[in-house]
């Protein structure tokens, strides 16, 4: 058998290039193992990498290898079990690849090929031919702004930035480290001069000398100047990246009566790919939650999605908090905001065209997009009837249907899919 092997150079990467050629083969299985990773996961770790298995016949080889030559003959067995037609039974388990629940002395199998996908490939699959609409700052787009912070000392600067305490330190040990040699020599002098004193008297030529040269080095020392120029220090202060992209993201959900378990969570998957789609986008992200029936309520992350209470259904009052939320919170022009509304849209009739005016006059002209979810597989609602009506007039908002757990990727799919104008 003849393998043909490629050993031409590759680049100095030559793992990561092999590695996305590797993810580019196996693509399919990959984005099967990514969607199924959603499950299992909350808002807020669902950015995580990921261990995918892939079935060790998926990574054969192709290979050459030469025919058997020349002619020849070859006998099959004949067949005294089975006539054309005949349903052949399931070969009893345990008979192979380690499978069933006894033991076997026949067959041979192989494990599946395990394969992590770092935070970034992961994301990347998940996010495949996506992007976010409406991607334009209130102010500037993605602009990076800058805020000062300490950075240590440094020799020069401005009047009002000195710092006493460091300054005065290091003229201190100026003057320690310039005057030892002399402050030595003085004791030496001082010394000579007692004993002098002591043998010839306080008059003698030797004394007089001696008290002349104590005090020019007297002198020498006091001209040492307390500070100096290069004994200042001041504040230093560097200006550093501070990212002004932040985004605000408003999860509304029902939680009547008609919102069973099943409905509620599809709409906690939604929020999550939402949440998981903006955080590749901005620095900082904050979480609003809201759940309603008669009346809203903003509550955490673990009362939203794990709450029991339940009731009628006023979906005015939820937008209602959300307006004025917005205006408490974000009204400063600083904010990116977004909403998602997951409903099964049953809602009580007189209430629906307020929800039309809350929505269209008091929350889309905020908003840079707002996506509205109804999750039933039966007709359209009266509230999606109401909602249709803004979608000509606000491009920043959009709506889909689900009616299973399956379409919750393809919705929100459309509803962020790549504006290609």
């Amino acid at each position: 058998m003849t393998r043909i092997i490629d050993r031409r150079f590759d680049s100095k990467k030559k793992s990561a290039v092999n590695r996305q050629r590797f993810m580019r083969r196996f693509k399919q299985q990959i984005r099967r193992a990514v969607s199924d990773a959603i499950h299992d996961r909350s808002i807020r770790d669902l950015d995580n990498g990921e261990s995918i298995s892939i079935p060790a016949k998926d990574l054969s080889e192709p290979q050459f290898q030469h025919g058997r030559g020349g002619v020849w003959e070859q006998i099959f067995p004949g067949n005294d079990q089975f006539s054309s037609g005949d349903l052949i039974n399931r070969p009893p388990s345990g008979g192979g690849r380690g499978q069933g629940g006894k033991a076997s002395n026949e067959g041979e199998g192989e494990d599946d090929f395990v394969f992590h996908l770092s935070r970034e490939e992961f994301l990347d699959v998940f996010f495949d031919d996506l992007a976010l609409p409406n991607l334009v700052r209130t102010q500037l787009a993605r602009v990076t702004d800058y805020k000062t912070q300490r950075a240590g000392f440094t020799s020069d600067g401005s009047p009002a930035n000195i710092n006493i305490i460091r300054s005065m330190r290091g003229a201190l040990g100026r003057r320690l480290a310039l005057g030892s040699p002399l402050t030595a020599q003085l004791r030496e002098l001082q010394a000579q001069l007692k004993e002098i004193v002591e043998e010839k008297g306080e008059d003698c030529d030797e004394a007089v000398a001696l008290r002349e040269e104590i005090g020019r080095l007297r002198a020498r020392i006091e001209a040492i100047p307390w500070v100096d120029s290069f004994d200042l220090r001041f504040n230093n202060r560097v200006k550093v990246p501070r990212p002004t992209t932040q985004a605000v993201m408003f999860c509304v959900m029902d939680v009547s009566g008609s919102m069973d378990e099943e409905k509620k969570a599809t709409a906690k998957r939604f929020f999550m790919l939402l949440y998981l789609f903006l955080n590749r986008t901005y620095e900082h992200i904050d979480l609003v939650f809201i759940r309603h029936h008669t009346v809203a309520k903003e509550v955490d992350e673990e009362e939203f999605f794990h709450s029991r209470e339940s009731g009628g259904t006023v979906v005015s009052s939820a937008l209602n908090m959300m307006r004025d939320i917005i205006q408490d919170r974000y009204a400063h022009g600083n904010w990116n905001i977004y909403g998602a509304q997951a409903s099964d849209g049953d809602n009580w009739d007189n209430d629906s065209p307020i929800c039309h005016d809350v929505l269209g006059s008091r929350i889309l002209p905020f908003c840079q997009y707002f996506a509205y979810i109804e999750i039933t597989p039966g007709e359209p609602q009266n509230l999606w009837r109401e909602y249709e009506k803004l979608l000509g007039r606000h491009k920043n908002f959009a709506m889909q249907r689900i009616e299973e757990p399956a379409d919750i990727y393809p919705v929100f799919r459309e509803l962020f899919k790549k504006n290609l104008v």
